[in-house]
């Protein structure tokens, strides 16, 4: 199409660029061409899911404990690990679909849409629908929704790099014509799918839709792979790896060792199945996964949409955040809040509008906004004086019906007024001049004091500049205004001062408390704008963000130094003022250069490149371009400051849980690894059988460990030092926790198993052996009752390790459980599966376990307790130690 001229494009396509398609005719093409939209792999089947769900070493482990337990005969053993990796496979396969179904309902979110005009109206429709013919309207700020040959370009600027390469915004000529073998980059007169309008307008005609678009070709051609693992994902795949290898190396090594000690061949290989399910947190994988979908629902309810799940791991990282005054930090509403007039400043809240009525009225009525049954209509600053008449309980509507314009002078730069003149209802004319203090003040010989018009004196103009200067001081925009009477040609001399306005998009009210949070997580707030340096530094220091004009930088300074000279400055500054996208990124790469992850706020097409070289790009879901939300990492759908900290927080909350979750997984599996171990080395019988392990892993691995998963967080989250993003899982002491509650556990567990031999013997008179424990186990069920007894205290210890676990910094007795109805839940239901393997016939007979009294009970649930007893001593030793420090 970029050959053809405009008339034979638009007669190939069949085309009217006035009136569009018809409705109908639309319908028709889309038919016959399809959506606009890429051809996608065709989803994977519940099968191919849950196949690629045994695709792990872990489960390879699992599997040849299997064939190992069946072709012993173990076939309940066997039954139990089969169900173990179907129950992971399931869990694995229901999430997998909800994360395509999560990530199908985003992009319907941010599915581009499309200016068209049709049957001679325009209006906006999903990009998809678009078919060639199409006329589609272009502008700054837009994403090319297909491939157009354009048919009128004013200014128009497209940034084509994402398809050419080209850094700089192309220049687009819709009266071009190219010839037949034009590169990409020179065909002037075309306008490409998914490039951006970076600057002016135009018109253009879809020429090709879907993969027959330019970047369809590249689609059809690379096939990518939309799996995108987190760090954090990585990180586990790795170390299911390396506890694999453990699990190998363990069973090889103490197989060894049983057969020096002269053990028993098929004894010990069940032994060493039962070691490698020890050795394996089986529910690891889906309980990340779990935790991870559900903190992404979370940060919905904190109104932001995480575009790429990295984000949320980053998040928790954050120490510097970059933000935009203007509707992020401020209501992006000019808001009048000082009046000053008869010779004194009031704050405009509480003045009455008698006293005021001739300053608000003339302001009202000379400017051009309208607010209406909700529509907002006009310049910023004029909507502001409405809005003032509409919180005295005076509209602009019943003013213009009792003296309506009948002359007018429009607002210029030069003269920094304007003028309209008004007739009233009876008969007489008067004007208003609204405009800059300076140049109102030059043509107003009198001024209005209580309700008198007197001469203007020296001292009377020295008391309205100085008024002037105070507001402008606190960063308030002032405005003055005159009147003259008779005045029907909209003079604008011989003029009567009335009094000053001082005005002020107001910072949002939550802002400053989301900056007093940023600063005890240590965090700190930049604010970056395009405002003046005053104004920006009064706004700065009413959140708190900035205590001294020090901290304040222009644009201009900014743009002669160096990216050296501001990395060595960054640091002392927090106020960026009439900065430029270029700028932008520069302050990024300078708070980057000092080791800090930064977080950066946008919603302009210029905001793209400092999004992107950001760590953290957040975009405007309200006021922002798609160009901009295509660059970010998230977007805040209430352009609201506060909903940056909460995502913060949200963040923090679920690494923390991830974190806690892996460590509480892997302690308990510690545990039954060093008690299978020890009893093996020091010559005892298996204190465990493998369906035992594998039964108290379904238990710690599903829900106490998803109790864990969606904790609300600790109290003082928001007062803790940004995670290093460096860091792995066991740092801060994460090791040490895993290792020592392993070794609690293990030492209960052998503890338990050892009751009752011990006990005999000691009734016996006899001294405690190996040799002794041993002998007293084959005596009737002691052997069975000894491993119900480690079986019993193993599991019910996890589940006491997992509600200490929620905070190890804080007393079990001081913690709210109602914000964690999951754990008490998991609690109470592990605990009571877990009796009914002991008090229900059909378990006993599976799980070879016997009967327990109710005084077994009570000594093993002692016995079960001591990881909390730890758990206190533990706060009261960091209770200690703050205290030291402090």
């Amino acid at each position: 199409m970029y050959q053809l001229n405009q008339e034979e494009v638009l007669r190939t396509l069949s085309a009217d660029p006035q009136k569009g398609l018809s409705a109908a005719e639309a319908r028709r093409r889309l038919e016959e061409y399809g959506p606009n939209a890429f051809e996608e792999k065709k989803p994977k089947t519940l099968l191919q899911m849950f196949l690629a769900q045994l695709r792990d070493p872990m489960i390879y482990i699992l599997m040849a404990a299997v064939v190992i337990s069946a072709a012993l005969g173990e076939f309940s053993d066997a039954f139990i690990i089969v169900a173990v990796i179907l129950l992971n496979a399931i869990v694995g396969v229901v999430q997998e679909s909800k994360a395509e179904k999560s990530l199908e309902a985003l992009k319907q979110l941010s599915s581009p849409v499309a200016m068209v005009r049709r049957e001679g109206k325009t209006f906006e429709i999903p990009a998809a629908e678009l078919v060639p013919g199409d006329i589609v309207l272009l502008e700054a700020g837009r994403v090319v929704p297909a491939d157009l040959r354009l048919l009128s370009s004013v200014n128009l600027k497209i940034e084509e790099s994402a398809l050419t390469g080209e850094s700089v915004p192309v220049e687009k000529d819709a009266d071009f014509v190219a010839v037949a073998d034009a590169l990409l980059g020179d065909r002037l007169n075309m306008a490409y799918l998914s490039t951006a309008v970076s600057y002016g307008r135009g018109e253009g005609v879809v020429s090709y839709t879907g993969m027959d678009t330019e970047i369809g070709k590249i689609a059809r051609m690379i096939n990518e792979a939309g799996t995108e693992m987190t760090p954090l994902q990585k990180r586990l795949a790795d170390l299911g790896k390396v506890l694999g290898i453990v699990a190998v190396v363990l069973c090889v090594g103490l197989f060894g060792v049983a057969m020096l000690q002269g053990r028993d061949l098929m004894e010990m290989l069940l032994t060493a199945i039962s070691l490698a399910v020890a050795a394996i947190p089986e529910g690891l994988p889906a309980v990340v996964t779990i935790v991870l979908a559900l903190g992404v629902q979370r940060m919905v309810k904190v109104n932001t949409i995480v575009r790429r799940l990295p984000s949320v791991e980053t998040l928790g990282s954050v120490s510097i955040v970059c933000s935009d005054k203007t509707g992020t930090l401020t209501q992006n509403k000019m808001t009048v809040t000082r009046l000053f007039m008869n010779d004194e400043t009031v704050e405009a809240s509480s003045a009455e509008y008698e006293p005021y009525r001739m300053l608000i009225n003339g302001m009202i009525q000379c400017s051009d906004a309208t607010v209406e049954e909700g529509v907002r209509l006009g310049d910023p600053t004029e909507l502001a004086l409405v809005d003032l008449g509409l919180a005295k309980g005076v509209t602009k509507a019943s003013l213009q019906a009792r003296s309506p314009r009948i002359n007018e002078q429009p607002f210029d730069s030069t003269r920094k007024m304007m003028t309209t003149v008004h007739k009233g209802q009876d008969g007489r004319i008067i004007s208003y001049t609204k405009g800059a203090m300076d140049n109102i003040i030059r043509n107003c010989p009198q001024i209005l004091r209580d309700g008198e018009i007197h001469t203007l004196t020296g001292a009377d103009q020295e008391l309205i500049e100085r008024a002037a200067r105070d507001m402008a001081a606190d960063a308030l925009r002032v405005l003055a205004l005159a009147i003259r009477w008779d005045n029907t040609e909209a003079e604008e001399s011989e003029l009567i001062f009335v009094g000053l306005m001082g005005m002020i998009d107001p910072p949002r009210p939550e802002a400053a408390e989301a900056v007093r949070i940023f600063k005890e997580a240590s965090v700190t707030t930049v604010m970056i704008t395009g405002d003046h340096k005053d104004t920006a530094f009064a706004i700065a220091k009413e959140l708190g963000i900035a205590d001294s004009p020090e901290q304040c930088i222009a644009g201009d300074e900014l743009s002669r130094m160096t990216q050296e000279e501001l990395n060595g400055r960054v640091m002392e500054l927090r106020v960026f003022a009439r900065v430029s996208p270029e700028n932008k990124v520069m302050i990024v790469n300078a708070y980057r250069s000092h080791g800090h992850i930064v977080s950066m706020t946008g919603d302009g097409v210029n905001d793209a490149p400092s999004l992107n070289a950001a760590d953290i790009g957040v975009a405007m879901g309200i006021t922002g371009t798609d160009v901009a939300k295509g660059a970010a990492d998230m977007v805040l759908t209430d352009d609201n400051f506060a909903s940056i900290q909460k995502a913060i927080h949200e963040g923090r909350v679920i690494y923390n849980n991830i974190r806690k979750t892996v460590l509480f997984l892997l302690s308990s599996n510690f545990g039954e690894i060093i008690t299978m171990s020890a009893a093996i080395i020091v010559g005892l019988l298996s204190p465990l059988k493998a369906i035992h392990i594998l039964w108290v892993n379904l238990i710690t691995d599903s829900l106490p460990a998803l109790g864990l998963g969606v904790d609300e967080g600790t109290p003082g989250i928001m007062k803790e030092k940004p995670r290093d993003p460096k860091e792995n899982l066991f740092a801060h002491g994460g090791l040490a926790t895993t290792l020592f509650y392993g070794t609690v556990i293990a030492a209960i567990t052998l503890g338990a198993f050892l009751i009752v031999p011990i006990e005999m013997l000691m009734t016996a008179g006899r001294s405690i052996t190996v040799e002794g424990i041993n002998e007293m186990m084959g005596v009737g069920n002691t052997f069975m009752r000894c491993q119900t007894y480690a079986f019993t205290t193993l599991g019910v210890s996890q589940l006491f390790h997992a509600l200490g676990m929620r905070d190890v910094k804080t007393s079990v007795f001081r913690m709210n459980y109602s914000r964690n109805r999951m754990m008490i839940f998991a609690f109470f239901f592990g605990l009571m599966l877990q009796a009914a393997v002991t008090e229900v016939a059909f378990f006993e007979r599976i799980f070879e376990t016997v009967e327990l009294s109710l005084q077994e009970w009570g000594r093993l649930l002692i016995l079960a307790t001591v990881p909390l007893w730890f758990h206190e001593l533990r706060v009261v030793y960091y209770k200690v130690l703050r205290r030291e420090q402090k």
